[in-house]
């Protein structure tokens, strides 16, 4: 890995697209563009300012293995072109592990989040209705218990320093049509049970998990963006899970808790991350990768 915390590129001889919250994205060709994974950290949706050393290259590493993982469940945005033939060879050193070049598709405007568990904001839309995102669930249930079956809760997808809104699967049709809606909704349920049962044998809960999606010149239904890192799903050690608390995890929720606990509206600017904190979540990251990669 690269000794240095990345947190934003600047590629000159390429057009740059787009910064996400993570992500710097770069023109290619009219039919490619590269995404690079920065160490930026969000949360609440919201970008701070420390970096999180080396946490894109391992949000890279396991978003490619669960690409590889689920190519026969769905087509993926990932191509085979070589980052060697379009950047120079110091940008390429620094930036091969944390990049992959994709195909340009349209992004279709939903987070595709399944819930397997009832925590975080199903925690607390639960406790107030009785539901999730309009989902009545069975009376009584603790937090973090497991659901009878995974649900499928999307919401809107908002610009960089705006939150997404929950919305319902009706919302969803409105927007992109019943058939990519239901596409999008059993295909996510089928992704998430597949790593669910691959997590759990490596002793990890995978409580929940968000994805999106795109449509190529055929209008096909394609995966893009990342799929199940520590940064889009909330991984939980089995042998420290009980109903009734909120588990300890391997993705960034103990950050999230932290922030709970500080005079923060969560919009910007963000609080500065105390050094302990980052060096948390990079071990955090690094026991995810490891235990899932082997």
């Amino acid at each position: 890995m690269s000794d240095n915390a990345i947190y934003q590129t600047h590629l000159e001889h390429l057009e740059l697209l787009a910064r996400g919250k993570v992500r710097d994205i770069y023109a290619i060709d009219d039919a490619h563009m590269l995404i690079v994974t920065t160490d930026r950290f969000s949360a609440f949706d919201v970008v701070f300012a420390e970096p999180i050393p080396h946490k894109g290259e391992l949000l890279t590493e396991v978003s490619n293995f669960w690409f590889a993982r689920t190519a026969d469940t769905i087509a993926n945005h990932l191509t085979s072109l070589d980052l060697r033939d379009y950047v120079d060879d110091a940008d390429y050193q620094l930036l091969k592990k944390r990049s992959i070049i994709v195909r340009r598709l349209q992004t279709l405007p939903v987070e595709a989040i399944v819930r397997g568990y009832v925590i975080g904001s199903g925690w607390k839309d639960y406790q107030a209705t009785g539901s999730i995102c309009g989902i009545a669930l069975p009376a009584g249930l603790q937090q973090a218990a497991q659901l009878p079956e995974p649900i499928f809760t999307p919401s809107s997808k908002a610009e960089v320093g705006d939150h997404d809104i929950n919305v319902s699967f009706a919302d969803i049709v409105a927007k992109i049509g019943a058939d990519k809606a239901e596409q999008i909704r059993d295909k996510s349920i089928q992704l998430y049970r597949q790593a669910a049962e691959y997590a759990r044998q490596r002793g990890i809960i995978i409580a929940d998990t968000k994805f999106e999606f795109g449509v190529n010149e055929n209008d096909e239904v394609i995966l893009i963006d990342e799929i199940l890192t520590p940064d889009s799903s909330r991984y939980w050690p089995a042998d420290q899970y009980r109903p009734g608390i909120s588990p300890p995890s391997f993705d960034k929720q103990f950050v999230r808790d932290y922030l709970e606990t500080l005079d923060w509206d969560k919009t910007p600017p963000a609080p500065a991350l105390p050094p302990d904190i980052i060096a948390r979540s990079q071990r955090n990251y690094q026991q995810i990768r490891d235990i899932l990669l082997g």
